[in-house]
């Protein structure tokens, strides 16, 4: 690395730290010509793909908009900020794994749509709704549907009665 002060192609490490975070690595070089010592920062370069929207034009991945879909999805729902972080990064990483340059938002969408239901059915299906352009309540019962039939075990929760004694029924 080139030295900042004398522009000495020849500098020494002399220390590294790894940042509280773990992404970055802090490096403290003194330069050999002149002695100056200054700290450089080392951090991944890992490159996301472009994204491909619908109407053929290509944008950067950009993670704001990423989070900002999560949120409309899950507003007012119980997930918590670390689950939503977590679900993000989770997106991300099938992004990076993709080791494609370019991705259709279509696939983007269906990784979101995993993570999704892994989450909240109904931040899913609030996604699933505008994702797929609903049409009409027809459109909905078979997203419905089709979730309910997916998780097994999950389902309608049960009525009154079908796990817990009523109050009203004397136990035998």
């Amino acid at each position: 690395m080139h030295c900042p002060f004398c522009q000495h192609q020849d500098t020494r490490v002399i220390d590294s730290r790894v940042s509280d975070d773990g992404a970055t690595i802090r490096r403290r070089r003194v330069c050999e010509a002149c002695g100056e010592r200054f700290s450089t920062i080392e951090t991944i370069e890992l490159k996301l793909p472009v994204i491909i929207k619908g109407d053929g034009r290509r944008e950067a991945f950009d993670a704001r908009k990423l989070r900002a879909g999560f949120d409309r999805a899950l507003q007012k729902r119980p997930v918590s900020e670390e689950q939503i972080e977590s679900a993000v990064r989770a997106v991300v990483h099938q992004l990076r794994m993709t080791a494609e340059r370019e991705l259709a938002s279509r696939r983007v969408g269906e990784f979101v749509m995993a993570e999704l239901r892994k989450l909240d059915h109904v931040g899913y299906v609030r996604f699933a709704s505008v994702y797929r352009s609903f049409e009409d309540v027809a459109d909905f019962r078979e997203e419905l549907d089709r979730l309910e039939r997916d998780i097994p075990g999950e389902g309608q929760l049960p009525l009154l009665g079908e796990d817990e004694p009523r109050p009203d029924k004397k136990r035998r």
